[in-house]
């Protein structure tokens, strides 16, 4: 009888270790849902300091999350940022460097990664990648869908999810928000835009759909909320690029770059909490596999940051790199115009590699909001406006900016002698890790012409 009792005993305890197993491997392996913004600048967002925009949602995610103040892509274009993100490599590595391209064929991404663990992965918006094989998401729809949204979080609480839900605002035209919300007479425009009438009409229009992206974000909150998942999934947002104004997107400058981004994980994040660890889109799939039980993948760029989620660290890389290729955008010279960046946490170092030809794209041909006319107007007669049209339009082989005390980058001083020995240092470091990604210069800009056919 004692031997039967015993034999029972152990049945029951092993079962009950056995459900605690399972319990613990399912609260240790969150659902993921990551909202990606399109083309929205860091600092139009109330969270990261601006004062006219209306960003509740986003602004409530990071008093339940985490801030970091030091996030970035390496190219301020769509495509390429997307696939960094995606994949985990640096985009001349992976072959998404252009504008509108696709990573080399076999390349793998999050989806590849996370459905080996066990993952459904989903998505829901815009997509901007390729080639197929490469992201096989489950889509769920090709613009935000809340429905579908809705249905992938509650399809089976036995498996978790990863899903990304990425949103076409507030990239141009920006006709999908309320404009008449914002009086442009009231706005503050920042230092690195020429304040002109047109220009504050046309920031009505990006903020307006900025907080029509806000009303997108909130949603998702909410079917979290209703399908009471908040506790074990970890939320993501985050800006992906800047605006489409100069010194922005299709830049190596801070405001096309550096981007926002947020993470609330209950029970892990703490609530209200603020870093400045250095963190790159290249380092979101290693975190995400840590974070999903997986291990390490070896090749990839990035590195997880998941030390720092919890709290274990407050550092992680001391440099982020830049690249732009404008080969084959619109409005480029034939020549391209490559411009390659290095950041540490104080000092910026830019070379442009095309710096005698004139700059020009999309937005200076073809301007459909109508402020760059008014750019270079005010130019005829303002120093100020004149100083900004330069920079944008023609600029020099190196720039070299102290972001502690110009964030905006507007102080060039690579021609200081005092600051010689800095940047042949940040100069060496660039060239080194252009090597390491295949990265010709030039040779690389003009090969985009043959990528894109």
């Amino acid at each position: 009888m004692k031997i039967l009792l015993t034999q029972r005993l152990f049945i029951v305890l092993s079962l009950l270790l056995l459900l605690v197993t399972v319990v613990t491997a399912k609260t240790s392996r969150p659902n993921i849902l990551i909202v990606i913004a399109d083309d929205l600048n860091k600092d139009c967002v109330g969270i990261y300091g601006n004062k006219d925009v209306k960003t509740p949602n986003i602004d409530h995610l990071a008093r339940e999350g985490m801030r970091f103040n030091l996030a970035f892509t390496s190219t301020a274009m769509c495509a390429p940022t997307r696939q960094q993100m995606y994949t985990g490599l640096y985009p001349v590595k992976s072959g998404a460097y252009p504008n509108h391209s696709k990573v080399k064929p076999g390349t793998k991404s999050l989806v590849h990664y996370l459905k080996v663990l066990g993952y459904r992965v989903g998505l829901s918006g815009k997509r901007h990648f390729g080639p197929p094989s490469s992201f096989p998401f489950e889509q769920l729809s090709n613009k935000v869908n809340p429905s579908a949204i809705r249905e992938f979080v509650n399809r089976d609480e036995n498996q978790p999810f990863c899903l990304v839900v990425t949103s076409s605002s507030p990239h141009v035209p920006w006709n999908s928000g309320d404009a008449s919300q914002y009086n442009p007479s009231k706005l503050n425009v920042p230092p690195y835009l020429v304040d002109t009438k047109e220009m504050r009409l046309s920031l009505t229009r990006y903020y307006g759909e900025i907080t029509d992206l806000d009303r997108e974000v909130g949603l998702c909150m909410k079917i979290l909320k209703n399908a009471q998942q908040i506790k074990n999934t970890a939320m993501i947002f985050t800006t992906e690029q800047g605006a489409q104004y100069p010194g922005c997107k299709w830049t190596c400058y801070e405001n096309g770059l550096s981007v926002g981004f947020i993470v609330r994980w209950p029970g892990v994040v703490k609530p209200g909490s603020v870093t400045d660890a250095m963190i790159h889109y290249v380092d979101v799939v290693p975190t995400l596999i840590e974070m999903a039980g997986g291990k390490a993948i070896y090749g990839l760029d990035g590195r997880s940051f998941l030390g720092v989620l919890q709290g274990k660290t407050i550092h992680h890389n001391t440099v982020t790199y830049g690249v732009h290729t404008q080969m084959n955008a619109i409005g480029s010279p034939p020549t391209g115009y490559a411009v390659r960046s290095v950041r540490d946490e104080k000092w910026k170092y830019i070379i442009n590699l095309n710096h005698k030809v004139t700059y020009n794209n999309a937005l200076t041909k073809n301007d459909k909001e109508n402020y760059w006319a008014s750019w270079l107007r005010e130019a005829k007669t303002n120093p100020g406006a004149a100083r900004l049209v330069e920079r944008y339009l023609n600029r020099p082989p190196e720039e070299l900016y102290d972001l502690s005390k110009d964030p905006y980058e507007l102080n060039n001083l690579a021609e200081e002698e005092i600051y010689s020995k800095l940047k042949d240092r940040l100069r060496e470091q660039l060239q080194d890790w252009m090597a390491s990604q295949g990265d010709q210069g030039q040779a690389t800009e003009l090969a985009a012409r043959r990528k894109k056919k």
